[in-house]
């Protein structure tokens, strides 16, 4: 099941592939086979997807820069900045390369509040193409509930010197412990990105520019009353997708 969300060409999903996998099963960057593990988990044989950068197996269609040894392609257009890989016969975006690429249409209206009808559920995907502003100081992610945010992500530019990606809750009106800091900022000023947000039973996996950056562990367990997405302050914003990942 695929349902697009947003686009700023207003374009329309095709079916739930991802690039490289098999038609109406989605896998995840460099995915392997029929049952791929997470980084530093097991090769295939784990019932738990894998994250981008695992070796892929050869007879199995892999993310860019990864051996492919066969498989069948997409059979949709894919996104500005995704990889194509698929015959002639199947369209893709022009000149695309293996990261993101520059919003090439009009881009959604910041902030962008999207309605999630089925709420959050396990091995959802979030997909986000955009573009930092330029001399940006910040961008927001926010999933809610009602007045309650399950998961903020906030990239700073420059928070007292240092760039920085803060992840917090608020609930009850109440912000909870802040985690921050982290070793690798994926974000530039000025430049395009793709963020994957996948929702797990246990945490909200995050992925930039086909890379695992960080887990945030749930703190609102009941999933399914996350009902909204929330996009704010520096970035313009090119597409947002929301799939599952089998």
């Amino acid at each position: 099941m695929l349902w697009v969300v947003d686009r700023a060409n207003n374009q329309q999903g095709g079916g739930g592939v991802w690039p490289g996998g098999q038609p109406n099963q989605p896998t995840w960057p460099g995915q392997p086979g029929v049952q791929p593990a997470w980084p530093g988990q097991p090769q295939p044989g784990q019932p738990t997807p894998m994250w981008p950068g695992q070796q892929p197996n050869p007879s199995q269609p892999s993310w860019p820069g990864q051996q492919h040894g066969g498989g069948v392609q997409p059979s949709q257009p894919t996104c500005p900045g995704q990889p194509g890989g698929g015959p002639p016969s199947q369209p893709t975006w022009p000149g695309q390369p293996s990261q993101p690429t520059a919003p090439q249409h009009h881009s959604l209206k910041v902030p962008y509040v999207q309605n999630l009808p089925n709420g959050c559920y396990d091995e959802m995907v979030i997909t986000i193409i955009g573009t930092i502003n330029h001399n940006a100081k910040m961008f927001t992610l926010n999933l809610t509930k009602g007045n309650d945010i399950a998961m903020h992500i906030n990239p700073r530019f420059d928070d007292h010197g240092k760039k920085i990606i803060v992840r917090n809750s608020l609930i009850g009106n109440k912000w909870g412990k802040e985690e921050r800091g982290h070793n690798h900022f994926p974000f530039t000023q000025g430049q395009p990105f793709e963020m994957k947000i996948m929702c797990t039973n246990n945490e909200f996996r995050v992925a930039v520019n086909s890379s695992h950056l960080l887990e945030f562990k749930h703190r609102i367990r009941d999933l399914d009353s996350i009902k909204h997405l929330g996009i704010y302050n520096d970035v313009t914003l090119t597409s947002v997708e929301i799939n599952d990942f089998i």
